[in-house]
């Protein structure tokens, strides 16, 4: 599955794991938010690798198996943040996600006959460093997103992105290159 190559998505061992981590997802999300301490320890034993403990990840947060999912210094997710980590979920520093944005890494067929077999592979996520996704942000599998980006809310991103742009649409297109200031 992490390799790229075809699993089959009902295999009873990836159904156990799944299982076990959405018991994890739930104690998370049933945290009162007062409770960082709690809220911090269980992302550390969800996630694949938090850069330091300068992150935050409002509930309600849901992804597949976390293990697959890296988050660089100075994270920030909004509510109803959802990633479906079948394959790895990098993402860089002082990265902002908006509400109800999803990554996605399962990918399927699109002939009836094979998706039928529930046969699926995955492609990797990354996204640079000093990323801004905006509210309701889709991201398919295989993209890459550059440094010093802002994807404008709603969009969908289907292709990878270069370093220091704006990208909005569906399908979000580059809109403006952008100087970062020093």
């Amino acid at each position: 599955m992490l390799a790229g190559k075809i699993y089959s998505a009902i295999d009873p061992e990836l159904i156990r794991e799944l299982n076990a981590v959405k018991e994890k997802i739930r104690d998370y999300n049933d945290l009162r938010p007062s409770d960082k301490q709690t809220q911090h320890e269980l992302l550390k034993g969800l996630l694949g690798h938090i850069a330091d403990d300068d992150i935050l990840i409002i509930q309600p947060f849901y992804c597949d198996y976390g293990k697959q999912i890296s988050v660089g210094r100075r994270f920030f997710a909004n509510f109803n943040f959802t990633v479906l980590d079948e394959a790895p979920v990098t993402i860089g520093d002082d990265c902002f996600i908006g509400p109800n944005v999803s990554i996605y890494t399962a990918c399927h067929s699109t002939d009836p006959v094979e998706r039928n077999t529930r046969q699926e592979w995955a492609e990797a996520v990354t996204i640079g460093n000093n990323v801004w996704i905006g509210g309701s942000v889709t991201i398919l599998p295989g993209v890459t997103i550059g440094d010093n980006v802002t994807i404008g809310a709603g969009s969908v991103v289907a292709k990878d992105i270069p370093s220091n742009c704006i990208a909005v649409g569906n399908p979000a297109k580059l809109i403006k290159m952008i100087e970062p200031k020093e």
